[in-house]
C-alpha cells in the first residue's frame, strides 16, 4: 500500500496542494481529475520525487519514501511528451532503466523482449522514435516504465498529445495492461471521460484541495459537490431558492417553474442552492421551463442543444428531437441533484 498522509506542497507561501491524505491499494488505478492549475500534477510530483513536500509524508507499506530520491523510491513514469532518447533505438530505450540497474545481459534482454510483446511492438524494435507515431511513442514510454517492475507507475496526462482516434485505441491498451500486469497506477488528466473509464477511483481536486474521492459511479451519480458536477457533466447549474424540503427531496423554482430535486448536503426551506442537471437529463415537452433555441450541433444519434429562456438564462441540452435555432421549447427534468449555495463552483 502507498499511503499519502497530509501532503503539502507551497510555492511563494500558496498551497499548489493542500494537505493530500489518500491510500492506494496494490493493483489500484488512482485517477487523479481536474482543471489547469488544480494541483494535480503537483500531487504527481511529489510522489515521483521530482519536487519536495512543504508538509506530509509518503509511505510505501512501513517505509518512508518521501525522504528518497527519485531514483531510489521504484517508480515507473509515463511523460505527456514521451521523453524518449531520439538516438537511441525502441528496444535500447526500453532496456534503459534495466541497464541503468546493472542487470545481467541475458535478463536486461528477456524483459525488455516481454515488454515489446506487451504493447505489441516487437516488429518496431529496431527503430528509432522519430519513425513512429505518436500511439507507438507513447507506447514505448509504457514499456519503458513497467519493464522495471516498478511498485507504482505515474502517467501524467499521457494521452493529451494524441488525436481523438489514438487517444481512445491508447486509453483500451492502457486498461489492458493494467489489468494484465496487476499494475498499481497513479494517472492525472482533466478529462472526466478518460478518467470514469478507467480508474478504479477518482480523486477529484480544486485550488489544490480534494474535493471527492470516490468509485467512478459515485462521481459519476452523486458528485459531493456542484464543483465537482460541474466538472463531471452536468452542465446546467441553476440559481434557486429552496421553497420546501421532505425528506432529500427539495422543491425549487426557476423563473416561477418548479422542479422537484435529490438534495445532496444540508438544505432547509428558504436556502439559496444550486440545481445541477446534465444536458440528456433535460427533457423538451409541452409543458416546463420555457425557452428559445439558440444553438443546434448535429452530434450523430443525438442534437447538442443551447437554448435560452426569457431571462437570459443558458441550458445545454442532449436531445434526439430533431430543434433548430429560434425554436420555442419547454424543457423539464427529473433528475435533478440540489447543493447548497456555498458548493457553488
Amino acid at each position: 500500500m502507498i499511503r499519502l498522509d497530509g501532503v503539502t506542497r507551497r510555492f511563494a507561501g500558496h498551497a499548489a496542494l493542500a494537505n493530500l491524505d489518500l491510500e492506494i491499494e496494490r493493483g489500484e488505478f488512482i485517477a487523479l481529475l481536474g482543471p489547469s492549475g488544480c494541483g494535480k500534477t503537483t500531487a504527481l510530483n511529489c510522489l515521483a520525487g521530482l519536487l519536495p513536500l512543504s508538509e506530509g509524508r509518503i509511505w510505501l507499506d512501513d517505509r518512508r519514501l518521501d525522504t528518497l530520491p527519485p531514483e531510489r523510491r521504484g517508480f515507473g513514469m509515463v511523460f505527456q511528451n514521451y521523453a524518449l532518447f531520439p538516438h537511441l533505438s525502441v528496444r535500447s530505450n526500453i532496456a534503459f532503466g534495466l541497464q541503468m540497474r546493472r542487470l545481467p545481459r541475458a535478463e536486461v534482454r528477456t524483459r525488455t523482449d516481454e515488454a515489446l510483446r506487451l504493447v505489441r511492438l516487437e516488429e518496431h524494435a529496431a527503430k528509432l522514435p522519430g519513425q513512429l507515431s505518436g500511439g507507438q511513442q507513447q507506447r514505448v514510454a509504457i514499456a519503458r516504465a513497467i519493464v522495471v517492475s516498478p511498485s507504482l507507475v505515474l502517467m501524467d496526462e499521457p494521452l493529451s498529445n494524441l488525436d481523438a482516434k489514438l487517444r481512445l485505441e491508447m486509453r483500451t491498451e492502457i486498461r489492458r495492461l493494467h489489468q494484465r500486469l496487476g499494475l498499481t497506477t497513479v494517472y492525472v488528466t482533466h478529462d472526466q471521460e478518460e478518467a470514469l473509464s478507467l480508474a478504479d477511483r477518482l480523486v477529484v481536486l480544486r485550488a489544490g484541495e480534494v474535493q471527492q474521492i470516490g468509485t467512478p459511479e459515485e462521481l459519476h451519480d452523486r458528485p459531493a459537490n456542484a464543483h465537482v458536477a460541474d466538472f463531471m457533466g452536468f452542465r446546467n447549474l441553476l440559481r434557486a431558492r429552496a421553497e420546501h424540503v421532505a425528506g432529500d427531496q427539495v422543491g425549487i423554482s426557476v423563473e416561477g417553474v418548479s422542479f422537484t430535486g435529490t438534495a445532496v448536503g444540508d438544505i432547509r426551506p428558504g436556502d439559496a442552492v444550486v440545481a445541477a442537471v446534465r444536458p440528456e437529463h433535460l427533457v423538451p415537452g409541452e409543458e416546463g421551463l420555457r425557452c428559445v433555441v439558440d444553438v443546434v450541433e448535429y452530434q450523430g444519434r443525438e442534437m447538442a442543444v443551447e437554448a435560452r429562456t426569457g431571462d437570459g438564462l443558458l441550458l445545454h441540452l442532449r436531445t434526439t428531437a430533431r430543434l433548430a435555432p429560434e425554436d420555442p421549447i419547454a424543457v423539464t427534468s427529473k433528475h435533478i441533484l440540489v447543493y447548497p449555495a456555498e458548493g457553488e463552483g
